[in-house]
């Protein structure tokens, strides 16, 4: 075996062992939240990682409102962690799966992009847009598809 080809058949390939971390937006909707729930049955059925992941939004510096608006960010997301937690407490015994919680700031978008880039996804779930406009702008979910980098499954 040449020295070069020893040196590839180590390396990763995604897809080929089923998906080892698993990333899903949470927003606090409940098409979020069902997106949790299948990315939880997918990641215990794959014995993958479960990166659950809020993005908090950042205001531009024009629309910024002061720390009342910062604070309220900061609670959803504690909130969230909260529920996430209780949810994964609840069924312990017959989901026994690992997860993580990580915030990252942003808009939804980017800031899924910047996490499934940095906890280096096999997969990324979302819930369907329950916004009207995104049928014209394009959801993020839309969007992840279009980016092409990771398996996306849109969870209605």
């Amino acid at each position: 075996m040449t020295e070069q080809h020893a040196e590839h058949s180590h390396q990763f390939e995604r897809g080929t062992d089923g998906p080892k971390v698993i990333v899903v937006g949470v927003d606090g909707s409940d098409s979020s939240l069902r997106a949790a729930a299948y990315a939880g049955g997918l990641a215990r059925r794959q014995r993958a990682l479960l990166a659950v992941v809020y993005v908090q939004p950042v205001l531009a510096a024009g629309a910024a409102l002061g720390a009342p608006v910062a604070d309220a960010t900061d609670e959803i997301a504690e909130e969230l962690v909260a529920h996430i937690r209780d949810a994964a407490e609840r069924v312990k015994g017959i989901f026994e799966v690992r997860w993580e919680f990580h915030t990252f700031r942003g808009d939804p978008y980017n800031g899924l992009v910047k996490a499934a880039d940095e906890l280096k996804a096999d997969a990324v779930v979302v819930g369907a847009s329950e916004q009207a406009g995104h049928r014209i702008v394009g959801s993020v979910a839309v969007r992840l598809v279009k980016a092409g980098r990771w398996p996306v499954t849109v969870v209605p």
